[in-house]
């Protein structure tokens, strides 16, 4: 049985006119490791969805499951600083907790950016509002539903 978030996550995604099939799994999803694991795909196909502050504002950034996203790229590409927002923040701004952040589908609108080695790959794997629920999309599909800047951030 599908979990009520990743029902709710598809239900807000349809009234946008987007399609996706959420995919429970039996074991937990939270680390981009044990989403692999339990998909039986590469880490790389894993969409880490992860949450910035660039001067006040959420920035989240579309990473590669094993990259390291390099603050200091990150601040180039933005133009100012950058910082990690905290759990509290993650759930405030996505109405999602750590491990289960969808990388489309927020409450609001949030500036995008996109790990440029996603697009390597035919089809990624993204958290679809719980730790336990997955959902496949291709990564050009997703750069262009969240209206993402592709670049190299680790």
């Amino acid at each position: 049985m599908t979990d009520a978030r990743a029902l709710a996550f598809q239900a807000r995604l349809a009234e946008r006119g987007v399609v996706v099939e959420p995919r429970e799994m039996d074991e937990s999803t939270h680390t981009a490791q044990q989403a692999a694991d339990a998909l039986g795909c590469s880490v790389a196909a894993i969409v880490k969805s992860l949450l910035f502050e660039a001067d006040g504002e959420p920035l989240l950034v579309l990473a590669s499951g094993p990259n390291r996203v390099d603050t200091s790229l990150l601040a180039g590409l933005v133009g100012v600083p950058v910082t990690m927002a905290d759990a509290k923040r993650v759930k405030l701004i996505t109405g999602s907790s750590i491990g289960g952040v969808p990388p489309l589908g927020h409450p609001q609108r949030l500036r995008t950016i996109m790990d440029e080695t996603l697009l390597a790959l035919p089809v990624v794997w993204a958290a679809a509002a719980s730790a336990t629920s997955v959902f496949d999309i291709e990564p050009r599909r997703l750069a262009e539903l969240t209206e993402a800047v592709v670049a190299r951030v680790s």
